[in-house]
């Protein structure tokens, strides 16, 4: 029986995530997930790529409110704002996103952290990041701050498998996963089209080209040129060294760790 083995919120964009046994599933993918961003004075995101030092940033969440702390760090609590007079940003093909900026003070931490100036928003409540339309399935698919999807499903054979051909295993947190299943064949992820987890119906829709940010240790910002070399020898596709598929929720629900998939389709 495939089930449900892992759930993971990244509250802020490029930075850790956290283990939920359950959550709540919008059309725009986990709740809180990826809803805040990391951003120049001008609007553009970052990511790992340019600033390592985002992935040693842990982000938890209480009620509404947010904490921020990092290695040898004074952590920051602060609430969020996700109403307000809102100022475009960009994410990747994605200009003019309506978001909430979370003040002076995480500006600041942030900021002190990464060495260069930042600001961190919230993308504005209503405000829906169209998906790419090749791949939708509704005309009002959308997500939030997320590279391109809601939801990245990865099945734990899948991990197991890619680690027997390394010479060092790695963990899942290189791919960043919101949704890891177990029960499957390595890569079965790969042929399902639709699958259903309690009442929550989900798309998988694209399969996830990988990046350079899976080469960087996320504990010790460590950068090789694994995995990306292995994948690039038995995951080569048109979209590039695939891991992980890219999922669409259909309807909304609540989704807890142990619930079995049914793969519809």
């Amino acid at each position: 029986m495939i089930t449900v083995s892992t759930l993971t919120y990244y509250p802020v964009k490029a930075c850790r995530g956290f283990d939920v046994p359950t959550s709540n599933i919008g059309r725009m993918g986990l709740e809180h997930d990826r809803r805040m961003m990391v951003v120049t004075p001008e609007g553009t995101f970052l990511t790992q790529r340019e600033y390592p030092r985002l992935a040693l940033i842990t982000p938890t969440l209480h009620n509404e409110a947010l904490t921020l702390s990092a290695p040898n760090y004074d952590s920051l609590q602060l609430g969020i704002q996700k109403s307000g007079a809102p100022a475009p940003v960009e994410i990747w093909s994605s200009k003019g996103v309506d978001a909430i900026d979370q003040g002076d003070e995480a500006a600041a931490w942030l900021s002190n952290w990464l060495g260069t100036s930042v600001r961190l928003v919230h993308i504005a409540d209503g405000f829906k990041r169209r998906l790419n339309p090749n791949y939708a399935i509704n005309a009002d698919d959308h997500t939030g701050f997320a590279d391109g999807y809601p939801i990245l499903i990865i099945s734990e054979e899948s991990l197991q498998d890619l680690n027997s051909r390394l010479d060092s295993p790695l963990p899942m947190n290189r791919f960043r996963p919101n949704l890891v299943v177990k029960g499957c064949e390595p890569f079965a992820e790969d042929t399902w089209k639709r699958i259903r987890i309690g009442g929550v119906e989900m798309a998988l829709v694209k399969p996830c080209p990988r990046c350079v940010v899976t080469t960087i240790d996320k504990e010790t910002l460590a950068k090789s040129k694994e995995p990306l070399k292995t994948l690039e020898k038995f995951r080569r596709h048109e979209l590039g060294a695939i891991f992980g598929m890219n999922t669409i929720p259909l309807n909304e629900g609540n989704v807890e760790v142990g619930m079995s998939v049914e793969i519809l389709e």
